[in-house]
């Protein structure tokens, strides 16, 4: 199969040069069969779901739930009602955030994260907590990227509420041990929630066998449009918060003296949703299960390996992140230059990368610099991208330095 054919807007240039798209962590490029999903959606089938007795609701709502259905095999939740559709990681760690921290977290109590985690992962908690009187607490890494599991254990006190941390960082690359710290925190009856937007489109997720309580991803990430995300959450727990928003098809029954709330997953999904996009994201599972996940890991691996052992030879490279167990991301600097004027020269060649601290100031602190640059990979890529991006660094590394 040609992977690259069924990707329309790779097939164009950007300043005279053949686009190289290598900003993959930011946002995946979309398959044509996604995009035909979406038209298809609003040019015979616009409706709005759950509400109507006519065709296009009936046919609208059975799709919609069909992806609830394909997200729950994707990721083998245990029951589809677990699944809450969201616009994407940001949201599903707010409503997590904020619903579950209104049920559990008091005076004092207290949440900890990671010190590599996306600010989205961060800053939801930061609020609850000025809300709430709690308090955050942040397990450490070391230089090469790696979490300190026995700082986590001494963090864990009576006053802990639950344990929030990625599964893999969008700036390091590294693959967090997940089921290690989900065994920590169940031995100390502990709930957590996994930041899953850089690990979902890159290996095989089973949050059953993960065992975590919450996985929250970001459709546009694995190859699915924009403004739709998942968020997964344990029944039990579910049952136990109240909703995130009010409105529409949250409800059972409303009047002015009492509201009484919908069943699982609608008590969560207020309003009217981004069907299409919901739509789209089927279409991206089916993308995603039609390459074979194991086969992208192969592929986006081999490039891994392949771009960091070339790139060792750009003198003054610096690595950061560098866990034996990553994803094809890969975070450098030259000597001493802004990561911006490396991103800007590579863009005027026609090569996308990402620059800056990547929604991870703490990391950057961490390490003392103003950001990197990052290259990360998908399944479209190849490499012969990778040779002229090497080819490219090595004709601007001496202008910058």
């Amino acid at each position: 199969m040609d992977i690259r054919s069924l990707f329309p807007i790779l097939d164009q240039t950007v300043y005279g040069k053949p686009l190289i798209y290598f900003d993959n962590a930011a946002t995946t490029q979309k398959p044509q069969s996604v995009i035909d999903a979406l038209n298809s959606y609003y040019t015979t089938l616009n409706s709005n779901i759950h509400r109507g007795a006519h065709y296009l609701a009936a046919k609208a709502t059975d799709c919609y739930e069909q992806t609830r259905e394909a997200v729950r095999l994707f990721i083998n939740a245990k029951h589809s009602h677990e699944i809450v559709f969201t616009r994407g990681t940001t949201e599903s760690i707010n409503l997590v955030a904020a619903s579950f921290c209104q049920r559990f977290l008091n005076n004092g109590d207290e949440i900890i994260v990671s010190g590599m985690e996306h600010h989205s992962n961060i800053v939801p908690w930061q609020l609850a907590c000025e809300r709430l009187g709690g308090h955050l607490r942040v397990i450490p890494f070391s230089d090469e990227g790696i979490l300190d599991l026995n700082a986590l254990e001494n963090l864990i006190n009576a006053k802990t509420r639950l344990i929030a941390v990625n599964h893999v960082s969008n700036t390091l690359g590294t693959i967090n041990p997940i089921a290690e710290i989900v065994k920590i925190a169940h031995s100390h009856n502990i709930p957590v929630l996994v930041d899953g937007a850089q690990s979902i489109s890159h290996m095989a997720v089973d949050v059953q066998s993960l065992g975590c309580d919450f996985y929250c991803f970001s459709g546009h990430k694995m190859y699915a449009p924009m403004g739709v995300g998942v968020m997964y959450g344990k029944e039990e727990l579910l049952n136990e918060m109240p909703p995130y928003q009010g409105g529409g098809e949250m409800i059972k029954e409303v009047t002015f003296e009492k509201t009484t709330y919908n069943e699982l997953p609608f008590k969560f999904e207020a309003g009217t949703p981004s069907v299409g996009d919901v739509l789209g994201l089927k279409a991206a599972i089916d993308f995603m299960n039609l390459c074979g996940i194991d086969n992208i890991a192969a592929h986006e691996k081999m490039l891994t390996d392949y771009a960091s052992q070339q790139l060792r030879e750009i003198e003054g490279i610096r690595f950061f992140g560098v866990a034996p167990h990553k994803t094809s991301v890969i975070s450098f600097l030259i000597g001493d230059t802004h990561p911006y004027d490396v991103g800007t020269l590579l863009d005027k060649l026609g090569i996308a990368v990402r620059t800056g601290h990547h929604c991870t100031q703490p990391i950057m602190d961490r390490y003392k610099i103003p950001g990197t640059v990052r290259a990360s990979f998908a399944v479209y890529n190849t490499r012969e991208e990778i040779d002229l991006f090497i080819q490219a660094l090595q004709r601007i590394a001496p202008m910058l330095q």
